[in-house]
């Protein structure tokens, strides 16, 4: 299989960041998240450069739903990342790791009254998903006496070639105002007191591995930005999202470049801006790209059952990774303790959740696993963890940290008394 440079394998065993994960399960237990602090760090130096080569004025917003834990979004806010944020708790979480409000995008198409007051009370900018937001926004301002400082979420309505459950730019989405109506809308936010219209923001969805639909969005974005400002708006920032895919087929997957996907964009983007006489800061909403690959989940073999496939059953399922299950995505799979021997059947890695749907991998060439063997699933840094849960009450499993030779503890792993901590016995009960 053909591994990125931060996997290697040494003395038969697989290695992430120059650290065995075999002697990492066995430090930690698993299952077990191991994530590569120099691969995220050097992925967002690379991703930024692309863009600045091209234009200074870019500021890289980490999709913080990708991948949520405090550490790595620190260990980002350290280079200089923003972040897009969907809820108050990722608003929360991207300034407990030293994010600047500045450098905060509340994005949502369902913010909740609570959620519009702390986007007013932290002095985050506000893509707004519709008019009625606008109107409550504008509510929730005036009453701190304060103003707020937005974009419109733009629809494009473009197909992309994507998982329809993550294509988020099609006419049919449930995100953004429909391109045609933006100015209508800046209109209306024009006319209010406490709201300060100042960019323009989409999405046009995830994994996606061709770059021709980013430039026909930016396209779409260059055009709404004139029309904006032929209203007599100024449009201080223009947000085209994230959406970069990464191979997940590492044999065969062809994903494009930060390289390649500035060169599609930002001729598009230098071009709009100066027919529209305009120059703002381009932000951009990368996550998957920027922590997928750096990392791997670690399951223990439970035992190996022969029926009409033979099924490798492990101590991991779609509770710690459920995008197999949810998107039937495709991740790499490496017997981590035999990563130098050569496959000798077909095997089915299945976790240990009460759902025939619980399959990690399908019909993979692997060296024979049997109980003890340690798998690795490769690839799992985004929607990884961050989409777990704790069904069948599993408790979920701890996080590692790697970098520069140094292994810690970033999330402990729970115990029960986790799972059952919010939960109260009715009064009838006592």
């Amino acid at each position: 299989m053909k591994l990125p440079s931060h996997l290697t394998v040494e003395d038969g065993h697989l290695h992430l960041g120059g650290l065995d994960l075999v002697d990492l399960a066995g430090t930690y237990g698993t299952p077990l998240y191991v994530t590569d602090f120099d691969r995220i760090v050097g992925n967002f130096k690379r991703f930024t450069s692309a863009l600045t080569a091209h234009y200074p004025a870019v500021q890289v917003l980490f999709a913080a739903k990708a991948n949520g834990n405090l550490a790595v979004m620190r260990a980002l806010a350290e280079q200089g990342a923003g972040a897009d944020v969907f809820s108050s708790g990722e608003l929360k979480l991207a300034m407990q790791a030293g994010m600047q409000p500045d450098r905060l995008l509340f994005n949502g198409s369902s913010k909740s009254p609570a959620d519009l007051a702390l986007a007013v009370e932290t002095g985050v900018r506000v893509s707004v998903d519709s008019v009625d937001e606008l109107h409550q926004l504008e509510v929730a301002a005036a009453e701190a006496g304060k103003s707020v400082e937005i974009a419109f979420r733009v629809n494009p309505a473009l197909e992309v070639p994507t998982h329809p459950k993550i294509a988020t730019g099609l006419k049919t989405s449930k995100f953004g105002i429909p391109a045609e109506e933006i100015v209508g809308a800046y209109a209306e936010a024009l006319a209010c007191e406490h709201i300060d219209p100042a960019g323009i923001h989409c999405h046009i969805g995830s994994q996606i591995l061709e770059v021709e639909p980013f430039a026909r969005a930016a396209e779409v974005m260059v055009e709404v930005a004139k029309e904006v400002t032929d209203l007599g708006a100024e449009i201080r920032f223009l947000d085209i999202g994230g959406g970069l895919g990464i191979p997940y087929r590492h044999e065969t997957d062809t994903a494009p470049t930060p390289e390649e996907y500035a060169d599609a964009v930002m001729p598009v983007f230098l071009q709009g801006i100066r027919d529209a006489g305009i120059d703002p800061a381009l932000w951009v909403e990368p996550g998957r790209w920027l922590v997928g690959d750096s990392s791997v989940l670690l399951a223990r073999v439970n035992s190996v059952k022969r029926a009409h496939r033979t099924f490798v059953n492990v101590d991991a399922g779609f509770n710690l990774l459920v995008r197999p299950a949810m998107y039937d995505s495709y991740h790499e799979v490496v017997v981590a303790n035999k990563a130098d021997q050569p496959a000798d059947g077909t095997y089915t890695v299945a976790g240990p959740i009460c759902e025939t749907g619980d399959l990690l991998a399908q019909d993979r060439a692997l060296p024979a696993p049997v109980a003890g063997d340690l798998v690795a699933v490769l690839d799992a840094g985004a929607y990884g963890f961050a989409m777990s849960s704790q069904y069948n009450s599993r408790p979920r499993c701890a996080e590692v940290a790697v970098r520069g030779g140094k292994h810690a503890l970033m999330r402990r792993t729970e115990e029960l008394d986790d799972v059952t901590a919010a939960m109260q016995e009715p009064a009838w009960q006592d």
